[in-house]
């Protein structure tokens, strides 16, 4: 009978960081290819109750089960779509008064800093002609790679629908795949795993959505409070942005502020909208997060604001969307794993009660 062998901590520390050095140089160099599939892969899993609901409830074929959960879900997706877009046509017969409430506004500008800095309006309008000098050489090489990011966007997209669609089909064939690579004495541990982390992501992205519904509320009826014309448009671009850490929020801000010069140029207005976007996001922090998002994925946040910088750097907005998700499933296979398990741990978000430390002495003593 063959003994297990027994490796020393450090020995078992290197491999584990040999593993993570493997598998991020892994992501890095293929983030084009890998980012698409871990998102359809999110979408298989949330489209994964309606897909079995179809294929057992009504008797439809596996492909066909398929094909109506992605049409539900683009049809979702294009309606948002739709109505965001309707609303910006709507908004642009108001150009002209954005144009000029926008002139007003930089008038007010120059002359606050002028009579604070002490910087003559002369001089502050040489020096935003030599950036738009530059902006004007960079704006061809501009246009192009906005073009090039568009169509990278509908690929992707393109691609994640059809990965998607071919998870929902492939679910049985992967599932006996990863039951090969596994001893038949731990295939309960797998099937635990398994339904763990269905059950985790499902709660993340629905608790996302609630997340954003609840954001989107909050914003418009703050705007409508404070007089913003566009406030349903707004908040719900407010409650899609906020989906982004960190820079979604003030790309928000910044389209409110734009949007808030349909009706006048008072700097009253825009800080009520800084004021409406503080307090939402203080809701979202303080409330909606802990109580909406962290008790379904139990995961501490430092490491989650530790996941969303690494996901961020490695594959941009798309990284930091993966970041908890990803995390969340590493957790499930980690507490579930003996050896792992103390990673586990550091992820959670326990609360540790009073540790002692255990020396050999006091262990001799008791």
């Amino acid at each position: 009978m063959n003994r297990p062998i027994t490796l020393p901590f450090y020995a078992k520390l290197s491999f584990i960081l040999v593993i993570l050095i493997c598998f991020a140089f892994i992501f890095c160099t293929g983030k084009d290819i890998i980012t698409p599939v871990l998102m359809a892969f999110l979408f298989a899993v949330l489209l994964l109750p309606i897909f079995t609901f179809l294929n057992t409830k009504f008797k439809f074929p596996r492909h066909l089960a398929a094909i109506v959960c992605l049409l539900i879900f683009l049809s979702f997706i294009v309606g948002i779509l739709v109505f965001i877009s309707y609303q910006v046509t709507y908004m642009a017969n108001d150009f002209g008064t954005i144009k000029k409430n926008a002139n007003s506004f930089i008038i007010e500008i120059h002359k606050f800093i002028r009579e604070n800095f002490q910087v003559s309006i002369g001089e502050q309008k040489k020096y935003l002609d030599t950036v738009t000098k530059d902006s004007v050489k960079n704006g061809q090489a501009t246009i192009i790679s906005s073009i090039i990011s568009i169509s990278d966007v509908l690929l992707d997209s393109t691609i994640i629908v059809i990965y998607t669609f071919l998870f929902l089909i492939y679910k049985e064939h992967f599932k006996l795949f990863l039951a090969k690579l596994i001893s038949p004495q731990n295939h309960t541990v797998l099937k635990d795993i398994l339904s763990q982390i269905k059950v985790s992501v499902n709660n993340y992205i629905v608790s996302l959505i609630i997340e954003m519904l609840v954001v989107s509320v909050l914003t418009g009826l703050g705007l409508w409070i404070i007089g913003i014309k566009y406030f349903i448009l707004l908040g719900l671009i407010t409650g899609i942005l906020n989906l982004i850490p960190y820079i979604g929020i003030l790309i928000a801000g910044v389209i409110t502020v734009l949007a808030s010069l349909t009706g006048s140029a008072d700097t009253s207005v825009i800080l009520g909208i800084l004021i409406v976007n503080i307090i939402v996001q203080f809701i979202d922090n303080n409330l909606l997060v802990p109580l909406i998002i962290n008790s379904k994925v139990e995961i501490n946040a430092f490491v989650s604001i530790m996941g969303i910088i690494v996901g961020g750097a490695a594959a941009g907005i798309a990284g930091m969307f993966l970041a908890i998700p990803l995390l969340a499933i590493l957790k499930i296979i980690f507490d579930r794993i003996e050896s792992l398990s103390p990673w586990g741990y550091l992820m959670g978000n326990h609360v540790p009660r009073k540790f002692r430390w255990r020396t050999r002495k006091a262990a001799v003593n008791n």
